[in-house]
């Protein structure tokens, strides 16, 4: 597999969180692109908390690039979406837990709503192989 770069040029202010200013896609990969994921469990139940509700969304990330022989390596970007102020301390163990260093490129929003008014987070990945 040709290997995907993640870096923070000298020329700009380091990132404020975990991720990379800047991901390099390299020629000739397969890119995917995964909808938009919440954290209903595999029970089918979506948990009231946020923190619950990150859990989920990453852990139903991880089985989607697992299905398609993927891991965290290949996520070039991630967009994430929430409807409530995120506890970041949580928030940075779950996502180093799942990315590690270097991390993929992101970009966050709060938004006032969602699909249903129970979902708190939504995050979609762009990876490549």
């Amino acid at each position: 597999m040709k290997k995907i770069t993640r870096k923070n040029p000298s020329q700009v202010p380091s990132p404020v969180g975990n991720y990379s200013h800047l991901t390099i896609i390299p020629k000739d990969v397969t890119m995917y692109a995964l909808s938009g994921q919440i954290g209903v469990g595999i029970n089918g139940e979506l948990p009231s908390s946020l923190t619950e509700q990150v859990g989920n969304t990453l852990k139903n990330i991880q089985l989607i690039l697992e299905a398609e022989g993927l891991n965290a390596d290949n996520v070039v970007k991630a967009n994430i979406w929430a409807t409530e102020v995120i506890n970041w301390d949580d928030f940075d163990q779950q996502w180093e837990t799942m990315f590690g260093n270097p991390y993929p490129s992101m970009t966050i929003a709060y938004i006032t709503a969602l699909g249903l008014p129970e979902i708190k987070i939504e995050i979609d990945i762009w990876a490549a192989k």
